[in-house]
């Protein structure tokens, strides 16, 4: 295949995952078929099978594509110290955009799948390890004091609080609440770190 041609199948899987995003946040996943998907992304019915063998094929894709997307809100910006990488990555996961009423409900979508195909709650599962691996990655470069058992702790409550944040914020929009929980993790990821400002 030409690399035009490399290009434009990648734009198809694209659209056709921006696609089931879409219908799935919309219509749950009771609503995803290839022929919505191919309707939300205008492409022919089979362009979608063409790309994906089928439904449950589309919204593995899509968890994945989920999956890399967080693990890029915890990558290390170039060119700030660590401390300040670390913080820049607690905000992004607190921008408006994921509190978004839209986004909230695909993400509980998402989260629902676990319990409706085995590969998908893999899928789940290992996109959350991934996200804390990351965020572990970024407590640990700020904070080299720590042990690999402090980093993990302190990973897995920032994620708990985190997740959190998103459901409650589905049900009541409450800009306090985002930001005591924000002021929190950062609580738990600099506790006991001398503060690089006194």
């Amino acid at each position: 295949m030409s690399s035009l041609g490399e290009k434009e199948a990648a734009q198809s899987d694209e659209r056709i995952l921006d696609a089931v995003l879409t219908v799935l946040a919309r219509d749950g996943v009771a609503g995803v078929s290839m022929r919505a998907v191919a309707r939300e992304a205008g492409v022919a019915v089979g362009l979608a099978n063409y790309h994906f063998d089928n439904k449950t094929a589309l919204i593995a894709a899509a968890l994945e594509r989920i999956g890399r997307h967080d693990s890029e809100l915890v990558a290390a910006l170039p060119g700030a110290d660590p401390a300040e990488r670390l913080r820049n990555a607690l905000r992004r996961v607190l921008d408006p955009a994921f509190l978004a009423t839209e986004y909230l409900g695909l993400r509980l979508q998402l989260w629902s799948l676990a319990g409706v195909d085995p590969r998908f709650a893999k899928i789940n599962e290992d996109a959350q390890l991934a996200y804390r691996s990351g965020l572990g990655q970024l407590i640990a470069a700020a904070r080299p004091e720590l042990l690999p058992h402090e980093v993990d702790q302190k990973a897995t409550d920032i994620l708990i609080i985190q997740n959190g944040v998103w459901l409650t914020s589905l049900l009541i929009v409450d800009h306090d609440i985002v930001q005591r929980s924000l002021q929190h993790c950062e609580e738990i990821a600099f506790d006991g770190a001398a503060d690089p400002k006194s």
